[in-house]
């Protein structure tokens, strides 16, 4: 099955912090973490539609690397796999 967004909505892959401290302490998988804020868009809806219609396409693009806002975005959960979906104005930056 595949997850395919509506409108102005982004499926995002969260891309995991460094398992690692600064100073190279390894933090287990049951240390409480700071939500992802970044990730890489897997797909994306077909835009926003305006009060006459028309529809605005989305300035993100599937594979791209985003920043967006850590509280913003959904949870959900795809075949044992953790993705985020956002709305267009969740995403803060396109990071190249």
């Amino acid at each position: 099955m595949k997850i395919i967004p509506l409108r102005d909505y982004i499926l995002i892959e969260p891309i995991k912090e460094e398992e690692k401290t600064k100073s190279g302490i390894l933090l287990p998988e049951t240390a409480e973490k700071e939500r992802p804020e970044q990730g890489r868009v897997i797909a994306v809806g077909s835009g926003r539609k305006t009060d006459e219609g028309k529809i605005i396409p989305l300035d993100v693009k599937q594979g791209q690397l985003v920043l967006f806002t850590k509280y913003g975005p959904n949870e959900i959960k795809h075949e044992d796999k953790e993705y985020l979906i956002a709305k267009e104005e969740d995403i803060l930056a396109i990071l190249e």
